[in-house]
């Protein structure tokens, strides 16, 4: 079985990998003050000119969690800095968020039309926003046709994406991508390990506050909740503005004290989540709406816990 039959096994797993857009698209970018230039927040040496307006949007999505708060900075780079496809592959997460299906499709096409030009002269940057464009263009098709109309867009996914590879293997911003792909599948699918795809992701990619929150997320889903607690943490350290944080923060904290019975544990995920939830309003509603569930169940499990204890004392 290749791997591109493995990623789309199920359409359960496919579902869960395009429902995981936004993150596996935003998860590419944020500020970092030890940057060599600004504008790119990923490399050290060997910098490239993302652009001021897409550099200042990036930042207030990832640094402060502000999704409502950053459309003027994006078309003011999609105006200005209309080259850079990063640019265009954060509008169509947007829009994601937002399901406008129509322009998911337009800002994946234009995502594909700059990563090919793109990669005439950069071809680490250019070929990983091929496979960027038809991941997104993949989501687009999924939504309007099924999974199984999906299967070629991720062969192209995976085709461009070793391309890139090959260009660069140790490229920062190529492996935060690919780490985080990796681990979706590795999480998702039966028998893939995760090693190969954290050791990328650890030893690699940039920038830390983003690999600790892709951390955080991937050792979540595979239960080991110490450790996503400890990189939640380490989240929160860089970027204490971003409510998503401590809603990660508290779903970790949930399952642990739902595991252990535990109501200190439960209700310090409660305070998590409170904390998101006074920032709802730069929160997409998908994500508000999955919160607020959370929020309201961890609540309900701390009053049954508490109950039941009332009765074994009687």
């Amino acid at each position: 079985m290749n791997r591109t039959t493995k990623f789309i096994s199920s359409q359960n797993n496919f579902k869960q990998t395009i429902l995981a857009i936004p993150l596996a698209i935003t998860m590419i970018i944020s500020l970092s003050n030890s940057s060599a230039w600004a504008k790119d927040p990923f490399r050290q040496e060997n910098a490239r000119d993302i652009g001021k307006h897409t550099e200042k949007a990036f930042k207030t999505i990832f640094l402060e969690g502000d999704y409502k708060a950053v459309r003027g900075d994006l078309e003011t780079a999609e105006s200005e800095e209309a080259s850079e496809p990063l640019t265009h592959a954060m509008l169509a997460s947007l829009a994601y968020t937002e399901k406008d299906w129509d322009s998911i499709k337009k800002y994946a096409t234009q995502t594909l039309d700059t990563a090919q030009i793109l990669s005439e002269t950069d071809p680490v940057r250019g070929n990983l926003y091929l496979g960027v464009g038809h991941f997104l263009d993949g989501a687009y098709i999924y939504e309007k046709e099924g999974a199984l109309a999906a299967i070629n867009k991720l062969q192209l996914v995976f085709k461009y994406l070793d391309r890139a590879e090959d260009s660069d293997p140790s490229d920062p911003e190529l492996n935060l991508i690919k780490g985080y792909m990796d681990l979706l599948l590795a999480v998702n699918l039966p028998f893939s390990s995760p090693d190969q795809a954290i050791a990328r992701f650890e030893d690699y990619a940039a920038p830390n506050y983003l690999v600790e929150r892709g951390l955080a997320v991937a050792y979540r889903d595979l239960k080991d909740y110490n450790k996503a607690l400890k990189y939640a943490n380490k989240a929160l350290e860089t970027a204490p503005e971003n409510p998503e944080h401590y809603y990660l923060k508290g779903q970790i904290l949930r399952k642990i004290g739902k595991k252990k019975n535990n109501t200190q544990v439960l209700t310090e995920a409660v305070e998590n989540f409170e904390l998101a939830l006074a920032r709802s309003a730069q929160l997409p509603d998908f994500v508000l709406k999955t919160l607020e569930r959370e929020h309201r169940l961890t609540k309900e499990k701390i009053a049954e816990i508490d109950a039941l204890q009332q009765n074994q004392s009687i």
